[in-house]
């Protein structure tokens, strides 16, 4: 799947990306973003990513640079 960075908590180390197919903005976790990507995300970069579960649902995962 793709999506454009909606949101970024660097303090927290998650954010939220608004997905491509208009379903809605989905959470990421730091530890999802591929290598050490997370601090070089910024709001309005293009990603990849797929769908897993995470504790609270659908989360972002093997989150990418597009």
């Amino acid at each position: 799947m793709t999506g454009t960075i909606a949101k970024v908590f660097e303090d927290k180390g998650f954010g939220f990306i608004k997905r491509d197919d208009a379903q809605g903005d989905i959470f990421y976790h730091a530890r999802e973003v591929f290598e050490d990507g997370f601090d070089n995300l910024k709001v309005g970069d293009k990603v990849s990513f797929e769908i897993g579960e995470g504790q609270k649902g659908p989360m972002a995962i093997d989150v990418k640079p597009a």
